[in-house]
């Protein structure tokens, strides 16, 4: 349930709208900035609008640092992207999709993800076979399955032996589908996050921390 609908917060000399929504199940409240800029907060039936008015202005600093991260989020997100590179968008009816040195040729009728789809197949199979044969531990070598998702980068199921990676990661530079696949192969030696697990993934990336930071801008 949404209300204070015009509830607005100004930082920076700009106005964002505060959307409220209510669930019995939360315990805590929670605050995160949605794509469109709005700040939405999470809580309970039991927390008053005053509450939540006094929380947002005590975490104005945080608000305005989770602000500019997703503008950041935005900006790389928006356009078209390919394996780290944006491309401007021209609209044409003579092909599906072609890439130029700094424009890419796109049909309006074309589905984009199913393009996208197409070419990671090829690219994440090589860099997946590459990093599992100069992987340092011995593990069983996985199916590899694409698809797009919205929270994680990558997923390792240990009992099919099954690793998806996101379709996402075909925009973004090559390392970071390295990093992706080296993090879940490591899962099929450790399957948490514990600092042995850690351990392997940077005995196999040891800039690791450096790429992890990096894709918290995508």
């Amino acid at each position: 349930m949404n209300y204070g609908d015009n509830m607005k917060l100004q930082i920076d000399n700009k106005m964002y709208p505060v959307e409220i929504t209510r669930k019995k199940t939360n315990k805590n409240t929670y605050i995160r900035i949605k794509k469109d800029m709005t700040i939405q907060v999470t809580t309970n039936n039991f927390t008053t609008e005053g509450a939540i008015k006094k929380l947002i202005e005590e975490n104005k600093n945080r608000l305005k640092k989770m602000i500019d991260q997703q503008q950041i989020k935005n900006k790389n997100n928006t356009g078209f992207f390919y394996l780290g590179k944006k491309y401007d968008i021209v609209y044409v009816e003579y092909c599906d999709i072609s890439l130029g040195e700094e424009k890419v040729f796109i049909n309006k009728k074309i589905d984009i993800d199913k393009w996208y789809k197409k070419q990671a197949q090829g690219i994440f199979k090589n860099h997946l076979d590459a990093i599992y044969h100069r992987f340092s531990r011995k593990i069983p070598y996985p199916e590899l399955r694409i698809r797009k998702m919205t929270t994680r980068w990558g997923v390792c199921n240990v009992k099919t032996k099954t690793v998806t990676l996101n379709l996402e990661l075909i925009k973004r530079d090559v390392k970071y589908l390295d990093y992706v696949i080296v993090h879940e192969l490591s899962h099929l030696i450790y399957a948490n996050h514990s600092s042995k697990f850690w351990s392997l993934v940077e005995e196999n990336m040891p800039e690791y921390k450096k790429y992890r930071k990096e894709m918290r801008d995508f």
